[in-house]
């Protein structure tokens, strides 16, 4: 059943379709919100850090030079759990801005005491909706890179339609990509890595950087986590896939 819009809108089925879309990308989450205790050092860096580094959807649409107070290639993430992967790429590549997206206020506790531990500036972070965020904070073709490392895999086939990657957030990345922009994905589940090669391989504006139907022969300058230590000690394998926005 299609939302409800105000009258205006009735006639104009693209419009509808459009905002159909948007519905479905903020109503069928990707993820579950599982709060979790928090620690005092947590707590202390929520309180003293965020006003400098966090950033506010009701904020509206960024300005990257203002924000970072200079002009910079900008990487998104969204999900970077506890921020170890992050925090690496922060002070491996100062020339680069940094945005993260969570919704687990543990994580963001925990990079930000890490953030000031390491003098890092080039991070800002949103305690947010990934999807939502996209839409409402950041401009189109803005964007060097984005990175989606480890989301949920849902793995039962009844919760695969709460798997992220779908074609509609494929396209609302490439949106926000500027030409020449890197989608980098990467996961410990077989089944979701086949899924995503198989949207991305068909999406339109999209080539794999490694070649058709190719998985990154390394990580592409992901750093390994400790989450990615403890899938591979429990059997799993890890698939990173890199895509070029071309169109």
């Amino acid at each position: 059943m299609l939302p409800r819009f105000p009258i205006p809108w009735r006639n104009n089925l693209k419009e509808i379709e459009r905002m159909t879309e948007i519905t479905h990308l903020r109503t069928i989450r990707s993820f579950v919100l599982r709060e979790g205790r928090m620690t005092e050092g947590q707590k202390k860096a929520i309180a003293n850090h965020w006003p400098i580094f966090g950033l506010e959807r009701e904020q509206g649409l960024l300005n990257f030079e203002q924000v970072f107070g200079r002009n910079a290639p900008t990487i998104l993430e969204i999900g970077f759990g506890m921020g170890q992967s992050l925090l690496e790429q922060a002070l491996a590549h100062p020339e680069r801005n940094y945005i993260g997206i969570e919704v687990h206020r543990p994580g963001i506790g925990t990079l930000l005491k890490a953030m000031a531990e390491n003098n890092v500036q080039n991070v800002r972070l949103y305690n947010d909706d990934g999807v939502a965020v996209l839409k409402e904070c950041i401009g189109d073709q803005s964007l060097t890179g984005f990175q989606l490392f480890f989301p949920d895999p849902w793995h039962k086939k009844r919760h695969h339609k709460r798997r992220i990657v779908q074609n509609e957030f494929v396209q609302l990345v490439r949106q926000k990509l500027s030409l020449g922009g890197l989608f980098h994905l990467a996961t410990d589940w077989q089944n979701y890595a086949e899924h995503m090669m198989e949207l991305m391989e068909v999406a339109p504006g999209f080539k794999n950087k490694f070649g058709a139907k190719a998985f990154a022969k390394d990580t592409f300058g992901r750093p390994h986590t400790k989450f990615e230590a403890r899938g591979q000690r429990l059997g799993h394998g890890v698939w990173d896939l890199v895509y070029e926005r071309v169109s």
